[in-house]
């Protein structure tokens, strides 16, 4: 499969090689790695493009109830259909963390549109995260 197929970035988190030079990320793990920035970064936060983004924080404070649980699906699914168009969304599932009442555990299926590959993506959005 070629390289080019899902285009290159740098790595998220940024990190350095051990050869001193950044570390780039390709293929599967590049989108990858981009759905977890959009769905980390705030609205507004980026200056050239202040629409990009998830803007899940806006959920860390309101009650972890069925209802903040659905905002959070719908918010996922609108921001990767807007910013990631390398995917097609399947399904986003949100559930209260067991272990910590103010996280949410987020699921991600997409399918990888270049192969029609079905992917998952799994991550704890909190305070912390």
């Amino acid at each position: 499969m070629s390289l080019d197929l899902y285009g290159t970035g740098m790595s998220f988190p940024p990190r350095v090689g051990p050869d001193g030079s950044m570390v780039w990320s390709t293929s599967e793990v590049n989108v990858r790695e981009c759905i977890c920035t959009i769905l980390r970064t705030t609205p507004g936060e980026r200056v050239e493009m202040p629409a990009f983004g998830c803007g899940l924080s806006r959920y860390l404070f309101q009650p972890n109830s069925v209802g903040t649980l659905r905002l959070v699906q719908q918010e996922v699914t609108k921001a990767l259909g807007q910013w990631e168009p390398r995917v097609s969304v399947n399904a986003v599932t949100a559930a209260l963390d067991a272990t910590d009442p103010s996280a949410v555990n987020v699921t991600i299926t997409y399918t990888l549109i270049a192969t029609g590959s079905q992917e998952r993506l799994a991550m704890t959005v909190g305070q912390d995260n």
